[in-house]
């Protein structure tokens, strides 16, 4: 339970890019009435505070904590552990702590493929020696350490108990205003819940034609469509995440005629949200189409379908054909 009196909160960002951070401060006015309601105890991108100042702190000390991003290397995992243990509710906010995020596609490697990739390979690389991160190196002064960059990326939930999710990359502004006002009003509700709307994307999408039973013969990607406002874009053949995504973004995406990428995670009823839309788009192809066809065009099925939550889904990663 919160206690009277000014919360106390704490906010984290681990592999991200930033956005959540920024997102925060994007519900303007209601800055005001956070500040003027709760004392910020931590937060590494605002403000100096250690690593020890929250070690010291008793435990459950931070009422709530916000923790963004995915988890990539090892200081991101200790540091989830810790705010687990100081704070009476943690959040993982964002789309990248809520099922993995576009951080979590690089689960399609391994790390020696990504450090060989990013430090020899590139082209504009000059790296004769072959030189790669390394956990600690010696030298005259004494020993440098960096944190272990870990084998796979993982959501919050898979390394600590989450009290509450709020999807989005980022969440936009009225969902981040809307979770700030339940917490000061303490009318959050029951802990696992998911802070957004149960609908999908389609559900909130003007561009959705309802009730109408959609066909299609040919994928395409968006720069190869004429733009038309109107009309669905699953409709135009594009692949459009907005019937497997959890809505409460207003549709923006495809209401600026770009679709639906899959930030706001799955829907209630469908968990493993890239088979919920493969499943959706095998539904609205038209009889005597070919599958084999159909899945050519789609040039990057990965990315297209578990661009966000690959790290959350049931395949995780890379399956090895043997």
């Amino acid at each position: 339970m919160i206690e009277e009196g000014n919360l106390k909160l704490a906010f984290y960002s681990a592999a991200a890019c930033g956005g959540c951070d920024v997102a925060i401060l994007d519900i303007n006015e209601g800055l005001l009435d956070l500040m003027e309601a709760a004392d910020i105890e931590f937060w590494p991108t605002a403000m100096d505070v250690k690593i020890d100042d929250v070690k010291e702190m008793p435990d459950k000390y931070i009422d709530v904590a916000f923790f963004n991003g995915a988890i990539r290397i090892e200081e991101q995992e200790y540091i989830a552990k810790l705010l687990r243990e100081k704070s009476k509710i943690l959040i993982a906010y964002g789309s990248c702590s809520y099922i993995g995020g576009i951080p979590g596609l690089a689960n399609l490697f391994d790390r020696m493929e990504i450090f060989r990739r990013a430090y020899i390979e590139t082209a504009s690389t000059s790296n004769l020696d072959g030189v790669v991160p390394k956990t600690h190196v010696d030298i005259p002064e004494g020993r440098l350490e960096l944190p272990g960059f870990k084998d796979d990326v993982k959501t919050l939930a898979q390394v600590v108990e989450v009290d509450y999710y709020v999807p989005g990359c980022p969440p936009t502004a009225e969902s981040t205003l809307s979770v700030v006002e339940a917490m000061l009003r303490g009318e959050l509700p029951p802990r696992g819940s998911v802070l957004a709307p149960p609908k999908s994307v389609c559900d909130e999408c003007p561009r959705n034609p309802k009730g109408e039973k959609k066909r299609i013969s040919e994928i395409h990607r968006i720069h190869e469509v004429a733009p038309d406002s109107e009309r669905c874009l699953l409709e135009l053949g594009i692949p459009c995440m907005g019937p497997a995504t959890r809505g409460g973004c207003g549709a923006r995406c495809p209401k600026a005629n770009m679709p639906c990428i899959g930030c706001g995670g799955p829907c209630p009823d469908a968990p493993e949200q890239g088979a919920a839309m493969l499943s959706a788009l095998a539904s609205i192809i038209e009889r005597g189409v070919k599958m084999e066809d159909v899945e050519r065009q789609i040039r990057d099925p990965i990315g297209t379908f578990y661009m966000f939550s690959l790290p959350s889904s049931i395949i995780n990663g890379r399956v090895e054909r043997k």
